[in-house]
């Protein structure tokens, strides 16, 4: 299998998780750039609705945990690259700036979009990420059992 075609298909998955954990106001600051080009809405964003499940102890048995809402969108740009988006939550402006964010990233200028929009974003959600993990971590609490000697 060739390689390039696998780091290609990893590299817009992380951008789209990017994406899709965004803020909304981190892409409105964007929202211009976006845009800036004739643009069709194949699937206006909509929201639905998609069942979480989880797992016991994160590799045990699954079992369903309950829905969340879900918003989805799909763009086609004039030159013909299709965006797509889903994220969680009921915000139909987030989830057509991602989709157009996706169809911008997959042209001429991806390294332009990934060093002005996704970059900065997924080093600020790593930086909540490790402020929440830090925050997390301080309420950890060990557990020890003393072994009481017997006679």
């Amino acid at each position: 299998m060739n390689a390039a075609p696998v780091a290609e298909h990893a590299a817009r998955q992380q951008w789209i998780g990017v994406l899709a954990q965004a803020g909304s106001a981190e892409l409105k600051r964007h929202e211009a750039a976006l845009r800036d080009t004739e643009y069709q809405l194949i699937r206006a964003p909509e929201i639905g609705m998609t069942l979480v499940r989880g797992r016991m102890g994160g590799t045990g048995a699954p079992f369903n945990i309950g829905e969340m809402s879900v918003t989805r969108c799909v763009v086609r740009l004039a030159d013909g690259r299709t965006g797509y988006s889903y994220l969680a939550g009921r915000d139909k402006a987030h989830a057509e700036l991602a989709a157009l964010a996706d169809a911008h990233l997959q042209g001429t200028q991806q390294a332009r979009w990934m060093s002005e929009l996704i970059e900065p974003m997924a080093r600020a959600q790593a930086s909540r990420r490790a402020a929440k993990d830090a925050e997390t971590a301080a309420t950890k609490v060990e557990f020890f059992t003393l072994v009481r000697g017997e006679d």
